[in-house]
């Protein structure tokens, strides 16, 4: 096989993709409601925390809450790796 094609497809493919930039976003909208939903989780946590001083009473309670604030933040930081690549 000639090597001239595979370079004239090559070209072709990359004048393609940098004319029709926008063909290739994807939504953030995974992204904010990820995103989202972590900001009101901190939010409650610390307003319920500041009004109780003993939450979480119990080991188990702050290993859910710790639980839930890593999914939260794992989401929210996958969508925008996700987003982004």
């Amino acid at each position: 096989m000639d090597l001239s094609v595979i370079f004239a497809v090559a070209e072709h493919a990359a004048s393609g993709a940098a004319e029709h930039p926008e063909e290739h976003h994807k939504s953030e909208v995974p992204f904010f409601i990820a995103g989202a939903f972590f900001a009101i989780f901190a939010i409650a946590i610390s307003v319920y925390g500041f009004k109780r001083p003993d939450f979480p009473t119990t080991a188990a309670a702050a290993r859910g809450v710790m639980s839930a604030g890593a999914v939260f933040m794992m989401a929210a930081v996958g969508t925008a790796i996700y987003v982004a690549l």
